[in-house]
């Protein structure tokens, strides 16, 4: 079959030419110039308006690449059909088996004026200033397609031109067309004959004013009557020359600049219908199917149904002819793209077809000029690319014809939309496609990942996400599993060669995210994760990428988990990329405490823990594994005692049903430390931390620190070498972040104190921090800075620092904590000998305040520190003091019956020292373990040792009053016994 060339402005050959071959079987495309079955009025005055000839036979073409289409084989199909058989360059010839046919359409009276006024805008084009640029190129574009730049006159060559229609034709025409508008005119035959009345009319456009104005006055009319003669028309009909005539009216019209399909809602919807009036067609082999079984007249359906869809696709390529800021393509492609990604075979060939010849038209009948409409060419040509892939052969045929086409209309555009100094790097560009040998469409078809090799280099980052966002919609095709394969591999083919060049991260990452459900195939997840790790390893976008993934739901899916644990980069890339996670972390631990903890904390954390699951960045695992341990301590301590509930959840993210109580922050904090000491081989520590409960330690609002402190001692004990690199490490971050993070780190470090090496630590970052704690307002912080000071003392290059802070060591005896007290006396008890005399009476003095304190070990230890401090007076200094040891004399003996065992024995062996103090001798009943109330004849004795000792000196009496007031039954009991001896003494040595 041979479908005839008809109309202006080089259009394919339209449905109103008839063959003059002769009639073919039912099966073969030569019946195609058969229109329809009968010889109605209606279809003979269809064939009637055109004739044909036979010219001899030319140069037999070079057969095409793809299946069937060599010159003795062409098999059935659907819109590859219509291209096979029908479709050429335009104006050029055509071969049917062995024999080249050429049909060409009689010139009714205005095509003369047509031709002239065609070949007169393409000549203005020409000379139009600001497209001489691209002469150079053009010669270079034709060098590497071989697309010669076909100029209309030459298209136009084997036409026959008659003269104008008169005037009386043309109102003749025009009182037709106005009495159809009025609804006189109904039947087939008077629809044709308007359509054609309207066709003839458009010729006249050029010279004939009244035409003008009477088309331009009533094309809403026009289009309201298409809309309905095709609303008309049975739908899925193939017996159809009316809306065959439709689309050579709208054509005829498109090339006289009068667009049908542009502009307004009533156009647009036209373009809808007459769309899906041809594409939703059954397709063929259904056609031929429903022909075997219901046989209904001497026709072919396959070539009616040829005729109809090149008849379309003339209309479709007359409004790209002159189409100089593209927008007619963008309309064209809005209406072609959901049929492009239709899930039905015999649709998508069809769209692939269509939009295949539109660029080919376009291409070569290009001349472009600014400000240019067409913004989706990122889209158009990821949609070409997922076709050249598609599971269906024609398809991908068309669609790689259609990618050559496109790569031809790109270079044009993108020279003349970019700056002169860019036109250098489209010239490498065309090398490197001459050397890709990209001039031949079986590059595209064998292989459609080079689509996105060559395209990245004319696409803006736009235009790139447009195309990346097309691939990701790809992913959602779940019939067909290859094109989610085709659409994975054309996403990181162009991600990798064009990465730095993306704007919309963001926007990828989140359909990425969304996508990663629906992918059915393993190894295109893989190739969606490897696009992702390209995303997340590039510097410009890590923030972005890891942003965007801290967004989602806790615990995460298995989806995202799956990407945390599988992550793809580089070896010099991981650290970057596992630091910037950290950073995460570490900021919220900056701010001062908020009510509610940050929700990115919370994610970073679990973050982590997917991360070393994977283990896939072990090397900055351990290279980062200080910061890491550090920043999840810190962690754990804010998240301690919270819930999510406690958690700035983003509005949206959790349903209320799916926030579960078991999960909180803690949690996810301690499960990522767990894994963190198991990855980097601390086993040992984390055994320890097992065998002693350290993770409910850790957890716990009471005992954190206590969690800490084990920790940090496994590690010193079991990896002395990390422990070092962790003590270095919070050097300079003790006094950074919120207080609990520096209580969390300063408990970690003074632990690490314990290590020989903090001696080369300089004073500053030892000491003086140890003092600023000291001086904190609070406890948790004293008992830390204590907690480390008792570690220095051990060093005795460190014991003349530590002296400059006893007056501040000896403040805190006074305090409530009972252990910010026994620590403190535990370092003065190390620096006891040490002290000047001031220091140590001040010391005394608040000692003897603790006597009798109800914290047993508060007693304990204040009473052993008073008897250090009596043995550390110097010689010279004993008068001084003298006093103030006679005065603790009463209470030591009176606390040796003190109910706790310890407080009792310490108290007789300060007496004791006291006495050499005094150079006294007690007498053996002190020393009497057992009660005074069963041994009254020994107090008798103590009594009146102590009275001759003291006499003038201290008031016993007194003394012993005070102590009968005790809270202690056994020290109340002591004394009134001590006093009624003393009293009894008192009397007898006065009488």
């Amino acid at each position: 079959m041979s479908l005839p060339h008809r109309g202006l402005g080089a259009r394919p050959a339209g449905p109103r030419a008839a063959s003059t071959s002769s009639r073919a079987p039912a099966h073969s495309p030569r019946r195609a110039g058969r229109g329809a079955p009968g010889s109605s009025p209606a279809q003979r005055l269809t064939r009637q308006r055109h004739c044909s000839e036979q010219v001899p036979p030319g140069p037999e073409a070079q057969a095409d690449f793809r299946s069937g289409n060599g010159p003795q084989n062409q098999a059935g199909g659907d819109a590859a059909h219509s291209r096979r058989a029908p479709r050429a360059e335009m104006g050029s010839t055509r071969r049917i088996y062995n024999r080249v046919e050429i049909v060409i359409p009689c010139a009714s009276g205005s095509d003369s004026g047509s031709v002239d006024l065609q070949l007169s805008n393409l000549e203005d084009v020409q000379k139009c200033p600001s497209c001489l640029e691209l002469t150079v190129l053009d010669s270079d574009i034709s060098d590497i397609f071989g697309l010669p730049q076909e100029s209309l006159r030459d298209s136009f060559r084997h036409l026959t031109h008659q003269g104008p229609l008169g005037q009386a034709t043309v109102e003749k025409l025009i009182e037709f067309i106005q009495e159809f508008f009025n609804g006189e005119l109904k039947s087939e035959l008077e629809k044709l004959t308007f359509l054609r009345s309207l066709s003839s009319l458009s010729r006249t456009l050029p010279y004939d004013e009244t035409t003008e104005s009477f088309i331009h006055s009533h094309r809403a009319g026009i289009v309201h009557t298409l809309n309905m003669l095709v609303q008309e028309e049975p739908q899925h009909s193939l017996f159809s020359p009316v809306l065959q005539e439709v689309f050579v009216t709208i054509a005829d019209l498109s090339y006289q600049g009068v667009h049908l399909l542009f502009g307004s809602e009533d156009r647009v919807d036209l373009f809808t219908l007459i769309t899906k009036s041809i594409i939703t067609l059954p397709s063929v082999k259904t056609l031929t199917h429903l022909q075997e079984i219901m046989p209904s007249g001497s026709y072919n359906s396959e070539c009616l149904y040829r005729q109809m869809f090149q008849a379309f696709s003339e209309m479709l390529q007359s409004l790209v002819v002159k189409d100089p800021h593209l927008e007619n393509l963008n309309t064209i492609f809005t209406h072609m793209d959901p049929w492009l990604q239709s899930i039905k075979d015999h649709e998508r060939e069809r769209a692939a077809a269509s939009m295949t010849q539109v660029l080919k038209c376009l291409s070569r009948h290009l001349n472009l000029k600014l400000p240019l409409q067409f913004q989706r060419l990122g889209h158009l040509v990821a949609l070409m690319a997922l076709l050249c892939g598609d599971p269906v052969k024609e398809v991908a045929e068309e669609a790689a014809e259609g990618a050559h086409y496109l790569l031809h209309v790109t270079l044009r555009l993108k020279y003349i939309t970019q700056d002169k100094k860019n036109h250098q790097s489209l010239r490498r560009a065309m090398k490197t496609c001459r050397e890709l040998e990209l001039y031949n469409i079986k590059q595209f078809y064998s292989c459609p990942c080079k689509i996105a090799q060559v395209f990245k280099v004319f696409l803006n980052s736009n235009e790139l996400c447009q195309f990346v966002m097309t691939m990701l919609d790809g992913l959602k095709n779940l019939k067909h599993p290859s094109t989610q394969q085709s659409a994975g591999e054309l996403l990181i083919t162009l991600v990798k060669n064009a990465e730095s060049q993306f704007e919309k991260v963001p926007e990828i990452m989140g359909v990425i995210c969304s996508r990663l459900s629906v992918i059915s195939q393993p190894i295109v997840r893989h190739q969606v994760i490897s696009t992702v790790s390209l995303f997340i390893s590039r510097p410009k976008y890590t923030d972005i990428v890891i942003n965007h993934l801290l967004c989602h739901p806790v615990p995460y899916d298995r989806y995202l988990a799956e990407f945390w644990r599988t992550l793809e980069v580089e070896l010099p890339s991981t650290t970057w990329i596992l630091w910037r996670l950290l950073r995460k972390l570490q900021k919220c631990h900056n701010v001062p405490t908020q009510e509610k903890m940050a929700y990115v904390a919370v994610a970073a954390t679990d973050a982590l823990y997917e991360v070393f699951v994977g283990n896939r960045l072990r090397a900055a695992t351990f290279r980062l594994f200080p910061q890491l341990l550090m920043t999840l301590l810190i962690q754990v301590h804010h998240s301690v005692g919270l819930t999510m509930s406690d958690v700035a959840i983003p509005r949206g993210l959790y349903t209320e049903q799916e926030v579960s109580s078991e999960v909180t922050p803690v949690c996810f904090a301690i499960q990522a430390t767990k894994t963190l000491l198991l990855r980097t081989q601390c086993w040992q520590e984390f055994n320890i931390m097992e065998k002693h409960k350290g993770w409910t330690l850790l957890a716990g609002k009471d005992c954190h620190l206590q969690g800490i402190y084990l920790l940090a001692n496994a590690l010193l004990e079991r990896n002395h070498l990390l422990a070092h690199k962790v003590m270095y490490l919070l050097v300079p971050l003790l006094n950074r972040g919120n207080d609990k993070h520096k209580l969390t780190s300063a408990a970690f470090f003074v632990e690490l104190l314990q290590s020989p090496v903090s001696r080369r630590l300089p004073s500053i970052y030892s000491v003086a921090r140890l003092k600023d704690w000291l001086r904190h307002g609070t406890n948790l912080f004293k008992t830390v800075a204590l907690k480390g000071l008792c570690y220095l003392i051990r060093h005795r290059e460190m014991r003349e620092d530590i002296n400059s802070l006893l007056p501040d060591i000896i403040d805190l005896l006074c305090e409530t904590d009972e252990k910010i007290v026994l620590f403190a006396i535990q370092i003065l008890l190390q620096h006891v000998r040490t002290m000047d005399f001031p220091t140590l009476a001040v010391m005394m003095r608040t000692l003897f305040s603790l006597f009798g304190d109800v914290r047993p070990d508060v007693h304990h230890f204040s009473v052993t520190l008073y008897g250090a401090c009596i043995k550390s007076v110097k010689h010279t200094d004993k008068k001084s003091i003298e006093n103030q040891v006679l005065g603790s004399l009463v209470p030591l003996l009176l606390y040796t019956q003190d109910e706790n065992y310890a407080v009792a024995e310490e108290s007789r062996r300060v007496l004791t020292i006291c006495a050499q103090f005094l150079k006294w001798k007690l007498p053996q009943e002190v020393y009497c373990k057992g009660p005074w109330y069963i041994h009254p004849s020994e107090v008798g004795t103590i009594c009146k040792f102590f009275g001759k000792k003291c006499k003038g000196k201290v008031n016993i009496l007194a003394q012993t009053l005070m102590f009968s007031k005790n809270a202690k039954l056994p020290i109340r009991r002591a004394a009134v016994l001590f006093g009624s001896f003393r009293s009894t003494w008192i009397t007898v040595r006065s009488g």
